[in-house]
């Protein structure tokens, strides 16, 4: 009764460890998690009131499937600003989160047996969504040496005439690291002479901590034609429920296919959010966006130094994005039973790495205050040392 298609997704680990956590916490048990990838701030008050506005002025009715004008120009007025790229309103594309960006992406360029070159660890939702466009994920492992990275002679030996797509995160869900632009142009030459897209998941731009971020499309003219930025509010502006992600391309006829297919899905996105992220996109909430940031980087200072305070685990410290992906392998080769249990032994709910494509971790979010980072970690101590004894 079903299709091939639906059957090649598996349910997102980060999701059911979330549910899990708090059916336990609902059910009366002490629970504290640290799996969801959500910022624990409220909306900002100026796109708050801008959605109120909206509603009030009656701004409810369908709009333009890729979005209306003034956003579209306030996203490419964005790339402008804080990336030196030269997108026009006709390059962008709105969507439901950046998800959505890139299930239009790989719907609109994918064929049955392309090969997708995903570096891991990986956000989740990557390569269950090539599977669903009948593509090959080829995973490319990286680990704390590299800082999370691949090389370039790692693509250079990945690719194959079937490669039709390379994914970047930078910063990265879920270890932070960050690609230069010496590392990014780096990549690109080993791209050069190949139609090979490059799909550049940049949600975490803005939380950056030790490193300067760089937009992969902007290192070069060549990298900006073969780049798709994909970008959102969700958790720079802390609008994960309000779903509003984007991607720009100078591609025109891939601006015009992805358009195609969202008018014959989901049309556009809620109009009300379409109208807050105007102030957002235009800056108009960057201390709101600044507050957050240092509120997350002395998060992650302490909780890296407590994490590496525990005998038995390591982890590098992130240069952006809010997790910890901590080392376990000298205290456990299967993650997920590690995980399980100790969610059951102390209560702290954490996502194992293998969900990310890398066995020997688990991914901690610091997206929570911190005295309830501090319990958590003390646990995570307590159940190590049991492990150890």
């Amino acid at each position: 009764m079903l299709s091939d298609r639906i059957q090649t997704l598996s349910p997102s680990l980060t999701i059911a460890i979330t549910m899990l956590a708090q059916d336990l916490k609902n059910s009366g048990k002490d629970i504290l998690s640290f799996s969801a990838g959500e910022p624990d701030f409220g909306t900002p008050k100026r796109i708050k009131d801008e959605a109120i506005k909206a509603i009030n002025d009656g701004f409810t009715q369908y709009t333009a499937v890729p979005g209306i004008i003034e956003v579209r120009e306030a996203v490419a007025a964005k790339l402008k600003r804080d990336n030196d790229l030269d997108y026009t309103a006709a390059d962008v594309i709105v969507s439901n989160g950046a998800k959505h960006s890139l299930f239009n992406l790989f719907q609109a360029v994918i064929n049955p047996g392309d090969e997708v070159i995903i570096p891991a660890p990986y956000w989740v939702t990557y390569p269950e969504l090539v599977k669903y466009a009948f593509g090959i994920p080829v995973t490319i492992e990286t680990d704390d040496i590299s800082g999370f990275k691949i090389t370039p002679e790692q693509l250079k030996a990945a690719i194959t005439d079937k490669t039709k797509m390379l994914i970047l995160t930078t910063p990265s869900n879920p270890t932070g690291s960050i690609y230069s632009r010496a590392e990014l142009e780096a990549l690109g030459e080993v791209l050069k002479g190949t139609d090979i897209i490059i799909a550049s998941d940049e949600m975490y731009e803005k939380l950056v901590y030790d490193a300067e971020f760089v937009a992969t499309a902007s290192v070069s003219e060549e990298m900006f034609n073969r780049t798709v930025t994909i970008n959102g509010l969700s958790k720079s502006v802390a609008m994960t429920g309000w779903r509003f992600g984007y991607l720009a391309s100078a591609n025109k006829e891939l601006i015009a296919v992805m358009n195609k297919l969202q008018s014959q899905s989901t049309s556009n996105i809620n109009s009300i959010t379409q109208k807050a992220a105007i102030p957002a996109l235009n800056g108009e909430a960057d201390e709101d966006i600044e507050m957050m940031r240092k509120a997350f980087a002395a998060r992650a200072e302490e909780a890296t130094a407590l994490m590496n305070e525990i005998d038995g685990l390591s982890v590098k410290k992130p240069e952006g994005a809010f997790y910890l992906f901590v080392n376990i392998k000298d205290i456990s080769d299967d993650s997920i039973e590690f995980c399980k249990e100790l969610l059951q032994e102390v209560g702290v709910a954490v996502v194992p790495g293998i969900g990310f494509g890398s066995e020997g971790y688990f991914r901690f979010s610091f997206a929570t205050d911190i005295t309830t980072i501090r319990e958590g970690i003390r646990r995570i101590e307590k159940f190590v040392k049991q492990k150890r004894a």
